[in-house]
């Protein structure tokens, strides 16, 4: 295992080579991860809709979300959230705040475009109809508690969110074998589902899931809206992940590990 001074090392030069990816290679590896962590979202959705009560129901959830976060660091993508961690090189100066935001912006695009495309094959392949239709009606019902949070609560919920989310990333980084790699973003991960906390890359499934499966399965749900989605929740919640994972995880590793 490294130690946290070595991850701090190691990510400072893995941030470096991300800010430097091309266009077309940043792009596409962000929608094989938007599209990751929706389909770990689906699971965890189909996993606990039949659960007793909404505690178990998070518990089960918890267990099975994570598969997302494992398919992007194993397999090989860019995470919006994750990168927040660029903040960590470009304090050291080896990387700038222009190849950060940059890295920023296309992968947060590429990320959407994989949660919608999930959401779409999810709606027209009738996935939603499992459980007689009651995991249609939980997706509305994400989407609609979702969507309907306050600003502060979206923004709040996205900073505990991406303390975690950067967490996983930064103790996977500690490992050296993928059986370490596991089990180190594992629980982090578990954690932010029980807390009830908001990502924005998994809401860029979790609500237009929502909002596609109203008009498939006839279910009403009239406050759905794209700008209750993108003003009530993605962008609070995308503040509060940039702050959580960039501020509360990067600066602070940066302090302690790699300022002189």
């Amino acid at each position: 295992m490294k130690s946290p001074a070595a991850i701090a090392s190691t990510y400072e030069t893995a941030g470096v080579a991300k800010t430097k990816l091309s266009f077309r290679k940043t792009f596409l590896l962000g929608i094989m991860a938007g599209a990751f962590i929706a389909l770990g979202g689906l699971g965890s959705q189909i996993a606990s809709v039949c659960a007793p009560d909404p505690s178990t129901g998070r518990l089960i959830s918890s267990v099975v979300f994570p598969i997302g976060l494992f398919m992007v660091l194993i397999g090989g993508a860019e995470l919006f959230t994750g990168n927040c961690l660029i903040l960590i090189p470009v304090l050291s100066k080896k990387a700038t705040v222009a190849g950060m935001l940059r890295n920023w912006l296309i992968v947060y695009l590429g990320n959407m475009v994989g949660g919608l495309a999930i959401a779409l094959l999810a709606n027209f392949s009738h996935t939603y109809a499992f459980a007689d239709g009651a995991l249609a009606q939980a997706v509305v019902n994400t989407a609609v508690a979702k969507s309907g949070i306050s600003f502060s609560d979206g923004l709040l919920k996205g900073i505990l969110c991406n303390i975690l989310v950067c967490m996983a990333v930064w103790c996977s980084f500690g490992a050296d074998e993928l059986a370490g790699k596991v089990l180190a973003l594992w629980f982090p991960v578990m954690l932010f589902i029980i807390g009830g906390f908001e990502h924005c890359v998994a809401n860029m499934y979790f609500i237009p899931a929502g909002m596609i499966a109203t008009s498939i399965y006839g279910i009403s749900a009239p406050s759905l809206s794209l700008l209750g989605y993108l003003v009530t929740n993605l962008i609070p919640v995308t503040l509060g992940n940039i702050i959580g994972g960039s501020l509360c995880v990067g600066a602070m590793y940066y302090l302690i590990y790699l300022k002189d």
